[in-house]
């Protein structure tokens, strides 16, 4: 990691980006971004840097690229945010701090693996802005717009954190930033003016290769979900839904996910990254 240009790096090392006058954590796997690709995770609406676990290490082995990792503000060990968040959060993010993010972090060619909000985030960025050092797209149960199903499961989650025990679990990882983290996703997820909310325009703008993972059993989104990604996208796409897979491929379903990716992060880069 440099603030210029890269710096290779022989194991995981988390540093701190200076992005919009906030500190955002950040790990690195493999390489630094002048001597391979870079996959950039993006993490999951109550996400960050420490619940993808091992994964992106994995995938960076596997495929030969560097693995960025990063928290968003409000998450993980990363300065907090404001909230209420606006309910266009993930516009903002894709339209404005993911290019931040990847100019301050040296950022040359990279492919975007993105999950649940991560994912509607990828989108954003890839079908919005001009995107110069992107090459492919992976999203794990994205969102493009609001469904039924997703307001149940949240409002479910919200009792879950008021009355059970996902408060003290994600404490563990966001320490600090746990309210920050689950009240500026959960409200704006609830909030009735989301239900309006839709990022479909931003599809036809997507003309790099595309995959598209999803469990059966996601219990926050349907298969109208890929069917819409897939469909209005300007590139390719591939949907790999999963069977015995929830909201979390990477998670509940991790050697099929991790092959997935390999074989597409292996084509879109032309044995660049191995």
């Amino acid at each position: 990691m440099a603030d210029g240009g890269g710096v290779a790096l022989a194991g995981p090392s988390m540093v701190f980006l200076s992005v919009g006058g906030r500190r955002l954590e950040v790990a690195w796997h493999g390489p630094g971004p002048d001597a391979a690709p870079t996959l950039v995770f993006l993490h999951e609406g109550l996400g960050c840097v420490g619940m993808w676990k091992e994964f992106p290490r994995r995938l960076a082995e596997a495929t030969g690229c560097g693995a960025l990792v990063y928290s968003r503000a409000g998450y993980g060990c990363s300065d907090p945010c404001d909230l209420p968040r606006p309910l266009h959060y993930m516009q903002d993010e894709g339209l404005h701090t993911l290019p931040q993010v990847l100019a301050a972090a040296g950022v040359r060619d990279c492919v975007l693996v993105g999950h649940s909000d991560g994912g509607s985030i990828a989108l954003v960025y890839a079908g919005g802005t001009e995107a110069a050092p992107l090459r492919g797209v992976i999203t794990e149960a994205a969102h493009v717009f609001c469904e039924d199903l997703s307001v149940r499961s949240i409002a479910a989650a919200r009792e879950a954190y008021l009355r059970g025990s996902l408060r003290e679990g994600l404490a563990r990882y966001h320490g600090d930033n746990v309210d920050c983290a689950f009240w500026g996703w959960n409200d704006v997820w609830l909030d009735p003016g989301f239900r309006h909310w839709n990022l479909e325009e931003y599809l036809p703008g997507v003309r790099v290769p595309l995959l598209a993972l999803q469990g059966k059993e996601d219990e926050y989104g349907t298969s109208a979900q890929v069917e819409a990604i897939a469909g209005q996208v300007g590139g390719s796409a591939e949907v790999v839904m999963l069977s015995d897979c929830g909201h979390a491929p990477h998670r509940d379903q991790p050697e099929t996910t991790l092959a997935a990716m390999t074989r597409f992060v292996t084509a879109v880069l032309g044995g660049e990254g191995a």
